[in-house]
């Protein structure tokens, strides 16, 4: 009895005074308290909440050395090691998450598509689903701000820059030949099909030091991982037959796609004011295999080849029998990618892309064979270090090889180069908290052909002002070798180069984007000829100049109206150039100084129907009128196009599609053509240059065979 009570004695001394008190305050980095945070012991189910003024206190029967942890949403979990005796009256300072949703992001210049960023202001859907577009990824990053459009180029022109600014990447990886190839006035398409990309990055200025060999933009396309189960495609459309086949296995995928496009019968049904002598065919065929490495490593491999054929004479003021323009073109790209994640933190991420371009053109009297061979090599790390701190660094080599053989019935003549170019880059992401952000970057280039080092600095911060807004800034230096149409004839060049200063603002919320970006581009080295066209006797010189300067806006809704979701862009540009073969500074003949366009989407349930419209405007673009003297100083009548679209779901998996570009056949004007020489009035006559048709049709029969019976090419229209 006497040894039962000493026990309890004991055990009551000893839990009266072997315990110990943990206590303190939580408080944010503004000294503000946190209620509810939660505080305890590794380990133990000792611990507590904090009260209403940050403070806590509990009690605990641990000794020696412990870990305290305090945690709370939205903040970064606080854990420190030390004696018990330690953690009495403390003040722990939580950080903020910098990944949290709220987190500020670094996005000057950048517009994200994609269901991983944070905020996506267009999605891989509306890339094919955007009426007008045609399924060209090309045609609905025109309906952003920051693009002009230009109509009978089709290409990208952004900001003020001609199209060989703009570079586009699929996984990493250039692609150097991303068009189809096209006549004068006829807008080129991408090569590429939309339904292969996951997540888009359109950087219209100040993007990452990682990419190079780009004044104005880079369009980054993620290629799909995995796709998400076994399906057949089956396309009938007005203009060709197309089939996709997708076989998915435990670790691996393969995706084929081929496609026929014969533009004969729709040309017999709808003539456009070329003369055909043999409509646009072509034939093309793409893969993608993926695989899965035990070690989470991920292979991706794609290649694609396509050929076309087109014959035709189109009208000249100049050729009483017009231009005879014959194209032959055949195209191979192959992009291969691994990335994987190693030890403490790092990942690794590295790939190779081929292509071969060869083009059989006649001119008239003349016969031009064109073959390029281009190839992307390149190396990636990634350092993990903290949520608040990332560091990415690599190299890349670009190889060029590009033979041209002339013949005409006056001059025959050869021409080549190889234009290398080995690149490196560092790159660092710091998130000081979650409301301040920078990314700080430097990458150096040496061009082998033009004997060239030139080193560019690239700076980003972004500054979140409240719950669902923020600002960013971004500075950037940006080179990129002067085009093949100028190297071919002479290598005595310096890099041309532009600098960016760009300023956004942005709104998120419910389902709501509205942003406003400024900018400023001030251009060095351009080209300059002293020809009508760039000859083998031109004489050039690095001595160009230019500016562009503007403002573009943004709004998205897909929250106001039900089952409907819209956006709406504006862009101001003012910008002049001094290059090529110009008299004197002035705004170039593609840049247009206002541009809009609105988009508009909605589902419609009792139709089982999608109903899509898109209207694009730009005011008129500058050309020269000798009539009047002065150079590049008259403005044509401005752009002004609707589009419609309809989708209608015969079976979950049958879709009947249609879509009508200009649907109202304004009779839109793409410049004028003058005269070489003056008539007897001593008058200079032109011709107007409009679009080869005012409107294009467009019927599809899409079947998808899959076991969800409800999946279909909806998203791929």
């Amino acid at each position: 009895m006497k040894t039962n009570l000493f026990l309890l004695l004991t055990f009551f001394c000893y839990n009266l005074f072997g315990q110990s008190t943990i206590s303190g305050k939580i408080i944010d980095q503004q000294g503000v308290p946190i209620i509810g945070a939660n505080v305890y012991l590794n380990g133990t189910y000792d611990g507590t909440a904090t009260t209403d003024d940050g403070t806590f206190s509990f009690e605990t029967t641990s000794t020696g050395i412990q870990t305290l942890i305090a945690s709370f949403i939205s903040f970064e979990t606080y854990s420190k090691t030390a004696e018990i005796g330690n953690f009495k009256n403390i003040t722990i300072k939580l950080k903020d998450d910098v990944n949290a949703l709220d987190a500020v992001t670094v996005n000057a210049g950048t517009f994200n598509a994609g269901d991983n960023a944070k905020v996506t202001a267009l999605k891989p859907l509306d890339i094919v689903t955007t009426a007008g577009a045609l399924g060209d990824f090309v045609g609905a990053l025109q309906t952003l701000p920051g693009t002009s459009n230009v109509a009978e180029d089709g290409r990208l022109f952004v900001r003020g820059g001609g199209a060989e600014e703009t570079q586009i990447f699929v996984d990493g990886m250039r692609v150097f030949t991303p068009y189809s190839p096209s006549a004068n006035n006829i807008p080129v398409r991408g090569r590429l099909s939309p339904f292969l990309f996951k997540g888009i990055a359109f950087s219209t200025g100040g993007y990452s030091a990682e990419y190079g060999q780009a004044l104005s933009s880079v369009l980054l396309l993620n290629s799909i991982d995995q796709p998400q189960e076994e399906k057949t495609e089956i396309s009938v459309m007005t203009v060709g037959l197309g089939l996709g086949n997708t076989q998915k296995w435990k670790k691996s995928s393969l995706s084929l796609n081929t496609s026929y496009i014969n533009l004969a019968p729709y040309q017999k049904l709808y003539p456009d004011n070329n003369e055909w002598h043999k409509p646009v065919e072509s034939i093309g065929g793409e893969a993608v295999y993926r695989y899965k490495f035990n070690n989470e490593g991920l292979l991706k491999v794609y290649g694609a080849y396509s050929s076309a054929d087109f014959d035709l004479t189109q009208e000249d003021i100049n050729v009483a029998d017009g231009v005879r323009f014959g194209l032959k073109n055949e195209n191979l790209y192959i992009n291969a990618s691994y990335q994987d994640f190693m030890k403490k933190d790092w990942s690794i991420h590295t790939g190779v892309s081929f292509a071969r371009d060869r083009s059989v053109i006649k001119l008239n009297e003349a016969n031009i064979t064109d073959i390029e061979n281009s190839a992307h090599l390149k190396l990636v790390f990634k350092k993990y270090f903290s949520s608040r701190y990332k560091l990415n660094f690599g190299a890349e080599y670009f190889l060029t090889n590009f033979k041209e053989d002339y013949q005409d019935s006056s001059f025959a003549n050869k021409f080549k180069f190889n234009n290398n170019i080995f690149s490196s880059f560092i790159e660092t992401d710091v998130f000081f908290s979650k409301k301040f952000a920078a990314k700080v970057g430097l990458r150096g280039e040496h061009s082998e052909l033009l004997q060239e080092f030139t080193l560019s600095p690239r700076l980003s911060l972004a500054y979140k002002a409240g719950e669902n807004s923020q600002f960013s800034l971004a500075y950037g230096e940006f080179f990129q070798n002067p085009t093949n149409q100028y190297l071919k004839f002479n290598s005595d060049f310096k890099a041309e180069n532009t600098t960016h200063y760009i300023a956004n603002y942005q709104y998120s919320k419910n389902k709501q984007i509205f942003r406003a970006e400024a900018y400023y581009k001030n251009y060095g080295n351009l080209v300059k000829y002293d020809t009508l066209f760039v000859l083998p006797t031109s004489t050039f010189n690095n001595t160009g100049s230019g500016f562009a300067k503007g403002l573009d806006i943004f709004w998205r809704d897909n929250k106001t109206i039900k089952n409907t979701e819209y956006w709406m862009s504006y862009s101001y540009l003012d910008t002049k150039r001094d290059y090529q073969n110009y008299l004197t500074s002035a705004t170039p003949d593609f840049a247009s100084k206002h541009n809009a366009s609105l988009v508009v989407k909605r589902w419609i349930e009792d139709w089982k129907s999608q109903l899509g419209l898109s209207y694009n405007y730009a005011s008129g673009r500058t050309y020269t009128d000798p009539n009047k003297g002065g150079f590049l100083t008259e403005q044509a009548k401005s752009f002004n196009s609707l589009n419609v679209n309809y989708a209608y779901l015969i079976s979950p998996q049958k879709i009947l599609y249609l879509s009508v570009s200009n649907v109202l056949g304004t009779k839109n004007v793409n410049g004028y053509q003058y005269a070489d020489q003056p008539n007897m009035d001593g008058v200079f006559n032109r011709r107007t240059i409009t679009p080869a048709a005012d409107r294009f049709f467009f019927i599809g029969f899409f079947w998808t065979i899959s076991d969800n019976k409800n999946d279909n090419q909806l998203d791929q229209l």
